[in-house]
């Protein structure tokens, strides 16, 4: 059977952290709060890979309240999401992601999120589709407060 799923996550954006999007750590004067390393991007592709098996959201299996997922990478919730995705007999076929953001530029980091979000999931980079826009300065992300993304997955269950 084939199953689809989608999902989506926003942070805030603040100073003294890292920016982490798609496990690539990249050069911001803001990073994103958040439990974990509140990579927005992951935490969408979690959200739809989970909802494409019917098991909840990212906040069921690692909640903010247990300290044991404390600034974890995400990179880390993909595997393990994947590892949940395997036992329920279930293979990711595809992730259509995009992140909206005003600043930074992402396109230069592209290749790289892709390449992790694929080696985590255990996929091939051409299947891992990461696309990056603006919110044409409108709202809290169009005037920088945050960064969103969303994400679909399509996944076979046996």
């Amino acid at each position: 059977m084939i199953r689809c799923g989608i999902g989506y996550d926003v942070h805030r954006l603040v100073e003294g952290r890292k920016m982490i999007l798609g496990g690539v750590e990249i050069a911001h004067s803001h990073g994103l709060a958040g439990h974990s390393d509140a990579d927005v991007l992951s935490h969408a592709i979690a959200d739809a890979l989970l909802g494409a098996i019917g098991a909840g959201d990212i906040g069921q299996h690692f909640p903010n309240t247990d300290e044991a997922f404390r600034d974890m990478s995400s990179l880390e919730i993909l595997r393990r999401v994947t590892k949940l995705l395997a036992d329920k007999k279930a293979r990711v076929i595809n992730i259509d992601a995009t992140v909206i953001a005003e600043a930074p530029k992402l396109a230069p980091h592209v290749p790289a999120m892709r390449k992790k979000i694929a080696q985590a999931i255990s996929l091939s980079e051409s299947n891992v589709s990461v696309k990056a826009t603006t919110n044409e300065s409108l709202g809290a992300i169009g005037r920088g407060e945050g960064i969103a993304a969303m994400a679909i997955a399509t996944v076979e269950q046996e």
